[in-house]
């Protein structure tokens, strides 16, 4: 899906400029000439990027961010026409996440864009990783400390958990059984090897449709669990 900008600028022939370009890299763009139009768009538009002029009517560019961020965290690129370090500053105070200064150059301005979406895109994936892992039919949701098999919940104990967890986050990965004693349950827990088998076990009889067949949990003999995506 091509990524949404909107671009608000007074001067129309910049601003007819920076649309040509975007659109030439396959962008949809949106346009406002002044920071009223600027505020109705935000609000009614999902954008990936806003492209914001400091200097425009009704309202200024700083005003807009200002209230753009009461209801939305969408990236916001100030453009400002004055070599002021206190209007740069000032644009950041307010919520900008860049400045770049006029005149620029388009390439530049592109070339900012791709940069905040890279780190927003960067950002949502590993947002992604952090709150849900999935294998197959397993899907750990860690906000809500709550696993599914095939779409249904079932109940693991924290410590049984932290075993999964950690044994997806790192599929193949072959950990013995005093490494996860350590990692889990931490090196002054007075219990031996013994427990992890037990929680291993009781593992695989949850989410395991053949406890002696694993298709998740595995046994590398002599070594140690590892997980194997499916």
């Amino acid at each position: 899906m091509a990524k949404r900008i909107l671009v608000v600028d007074d001067e129309k022939l910049i601003l007819k400029g920076i649309r040509f370009s975007l659109e030439q890299d396959g962008y949809e763009v949106d346009c406002a000439y002044d920071g009223e139009e600027a505020l109705n768009y935000a609000r009614d538009n999902k954008y990936d990027i806003i492209l914001l002029d400091v200097m425009l009517p009704k309202f200024t560019g700083f005003e807009v961010c200002q209230q753009i961020r009461e209801f939305s965290d969408v990236p916001i690129l100030m453009l400002t026409a004055k070599g002021d370090d206190m209007d740069k500053i000032l644009g950041l105070d307010y919520g900008a996440d860049d400045y770049i200064t006029k005149p620029f150059n388009i390439l530049e301005v592109k070339a900012r864009i791709k940069a905040i979406m890279r780190r927003i895109d960067k950002k949502e994936a590993s947002s992604v990783r952090e709150n849900v892992l999935e294998s197959g039919d397993l899907r750990l949701e860690l906000d809500g400390h709550r696993v599914y098999i095939e779409g249904n919940e079932i109940s693991l104990t924290f410590k049984e958990f932290e075993v999964l967890e950690l044994l997806m986050r790192t599929p193949n990965k072959v950990y013995s059984r005093e490494e996860l004693l350590e990692l889990i349950w931490g090196k002054d827990y007075p219990g031996d090897v013994r427990t992890v088998d037990v929680h291993i076990r009781r593992l695989r009889e949850k989410i395991e449709k053949s406890p002696s067949e694993p298709r998740y949990v595995h046994t590398k003999w002599g070594v140690g669990y590892y997980f194997l995506n499916s």
